[in-house]
């Protein structure tokens, strides 16, 4: 992709991460995949996602800006995040990762739903495109964490909305927006971003570290325990090693 502009880059890396949660919206439409599968999914997506946060985009953030920078933005995205977080969840969101067994839900719920799904994308897409700063590719532990954590959170808000007795063109329809919503979000975090100053590009990198790091305890990790229990651990742990590898490998 050394031709194509890096702008563009990023909105197709947005684009494939956001595409996730399509693929995930399809088996939770079309199939019935096991809770248990879904939710090992999500618990090695737990440890991907905590070993990109750890030695890619905090270590990125202090790299750029300093100690200061990395801990304000940290700061800020995981306060705005779990404001946002707790007024969705008052709306029906809570529950918008639960793997494969989703309450039904209703119109006001549904909306909720798909409003917490982009609250989710949205940091995590920028962060695709801020890794694209320092010109030496995107940031493939990270994409590949933003990857694994989408299928999940799609199929199971599927579920909800199917239960609710959505049709699939508006079901589809939400997801098909908050993936270009999530290219969007990709491309303006370098463009935009990487336009300021390195205090803030690394407070911007901080912030959405922040906002996934919130994310993870309130909503992916308890989940995943829910279904599998004491699995969750291990098979977190080996997709935090295997993440923390690669990170030092590729």
């Amino acid at each position: 992709m050394d031709v194509i502009p890096l702008g563009l880059q990023a909105a197709l890396w947005g684009l494939v991460a956001g595409s996730a949660l399509l693929l995930g919206a399809s088996v939770g439409y079309f199939l019935r995949l096991p809770a248990v599968l879904a939710s090992s999914i999500m618990a090695f997506g737990i440890g991907v996602l905590i070993s990109a946060l750890a030695f890619d985009l905090m270590d990125e953030a202090f790299s750029i800006g300093g100690t200061g920078a990395a801990v304000a933005g940290f700061i800020g995205g995981a306060a705005l995040y779990a404001l946002a977080n707790a007024i969705l969840a008052r709306a029906g969101a809570r529950e918008r990762k639960v793997s494969g067994r989703a309450p039904a839900a209703s119109v006001a719920a549904s909306l909720a739903i798909a409003i917490g799904s982009l609250l989710d994308g949205v940091p995590e897409s920028a962060a695709i495109g801020i890794s694209l700063l320092d010109g030496e590719g995107v940031a493939l532990v990270t994409l590949l964490a933003i990857v694994i954590s989408n299928i999940p959170e799609g199929l199971s808000s599927t579920i909800g909305m199917k239960r609710a007795g959505k049709s699939a063109i508006y079901i589809f329809g939400i997801w098909t927006a908050i993936t270009l919503a999530c290219s969007c979000a990709a491309f303006l975090g370098y463009t935009v971003i990487g336009s300021l100053a390195p205090f803030w590009i690394a407070a911007a990198t901080a912030f959405a570290a922040g906002a996934i790091f919130v994310m993870l305890i309130d909503t992916m990790i308890p989940e995943a325990f829910d279904e599998i229990h004491a699995l969750s651990g291990p098979i977190a742990a080996v997709g935090f090693l295997l993440a923390f590898a690669a990170t030092h490998l590729l």
